[in-house]
């Protein structure tokens, strides 16, 4: 898989999936909204409806099988029931864990980290966040979890919760494209 993609599933937080994607679009990052879905509409969790760049098919076609890299991304915006959603849809998590297993990056904020990145094979040792009260998933896994507000740990990148949006997009910014960068859109954005 080549390239950056956030998905979207119904019951996603919005939050999380726009801010996310704007502070990288802002960075130069190229990244495409994937609906999970045969159809380009997704709706958030509190019932706003948004136009995804890609359906799933379409993301299939576009994203290849070719191997992942350190610069291919896969994001998950959390919100309940759509990290669920997300997490039940399994050629999308078979997809995660082949991509992750050639050493592509995976990020998750909210209940996502849980219930979508707690799939991935070997998170012994890895230093994880997420939402409060959804840590269980990743501690019966071995993920030494501190409660930070992001954490990144090698190719993994995760974010509490809707309020930290910005902070979790620009640490997916600074993996990709450096601290520079991160820090010039931060400025930016009046931070």
């Amino acid at each position: 898989m080549k390239g950056v993609y956030l998905f979207l599933a119904n019951g996603f937080e919005e939050t999380e999936a726009l801010a996310t994607g704007d502070v990288l679009k802002r960075g130069g990052i190229p990244v495409k909204t994937v609906s999970i879905y045969e159809d380009k509409y997704v709706t958030s969790a509190h019932n706003v409806t948004v136009v995804a760049d890609l359906t799933f098919g379409e993301f299939k076609a576009a994203a290849g099988s070719s191997c992942s890299g350190k610069n291919d991304v896969m994001i998950f915006p959390g919100g309940m029931p759509g990290s669920t959603n997300l997490a039940d849809k399994t050629e999308l998590m078979e997809l995660m864990q082949k991509h992750y297993a050639e050493g592509g990056a995976v990020a998750a904020i909210c209940a996502a980290p849980s219930v979508v990145l707690s799939r991935l094979p070997g998170l012994s040792g890895k230093k994880m966040t997420c939402y409060d009260g959804f840590e269980k998933p990743l501690l019966e896994h071995g993920v030494k979890y501190a409660g930070n507000d992001v954490e990144t740990d090698g190719n993994i990148i995760t974010g509490r919760g809707p309020g930290l949006s910005i902070p979790f997009g620009l640490a997916i910014l600074a993996y990709l494209a450096g601290d520079e960068k991160a820090a010039e859109v931060k400025a930016g954005m009046m931070l």
